[in-house]
């Protein structure tokens, strides 16, 4: 129990952080480098994506796919940086979370499913319970990491620069 109260406060150290940021202000946008892949969120949720412009007082412009586009400071909602810097460690945790989930789950399969000899019948039990269990855990680690180290790295990681909503 222990163990999971302390994976938990580990992995909420990232929320905790992002809850610290000042997103409120639209003077964190002059921090942006023209260039750097952005999405604009406007207030009717209309998603912009694009290469970030320019900045103003008044208005936040970028270049789309189908030209240049300048929205207006009172429509943006929300500006985020589409930067994926964390993919590998996301991968990493994601590896590790499965991994770990199903080394736990194996060796209770392994061992629920160990059938020993049966009485009056000559046979040798080799690996036991306890074999049956580890080679469980180890054919859960491989597949719990496969699977988690897969969704790591699907998962998103964009950075919220600005949220209107925060006011």
């Amino acid at each position: 129990m222990r163990n999971i109260f302390f994976l938990v406060c580990v992995l909420a150290i990232h929320f905790v952080a992002l809850a610290q940021k000042n997103q409120s202000s639209w003077e964190t946008l002059s921090g942006l480098q023209s260039g750097q892949n952005i999405q604009v969120v406007d207030s009717s949720s209309k998603k912009h994506s694009g290469t970030f412009l320019r900045v103003s007082d008044t208005a936040i412009s970028l270049l789309a796919t189908t030209g240049e586009q300048s929205i207006q400071k009172p429509d943006v909602r929300i500006v985020r940086l589409m930067a994926n810097q964390r993919r590998a460690r996301n991968t990493l945790v994601g590896g590790a979370m499965g991994g770990a989930m199903g080394a736990g789950v194996g060796a209770i399969v392994g061992a629920a499913t160990h059938k020993g000899c049966a009485p009056g019948v000559f046979c040798l039990d080799v690996i036991g319970g306890g074999g049956a269990a580890g080679l469980g855990a180890a054919a859960g680690f491989l597949g719990g990491a496969t699977v988690g180290g897969v969704i790591g790295a699907l998962a998103p990681s964009h950075t919220i620069i600005y949220d209107a909503r925060s006011h």
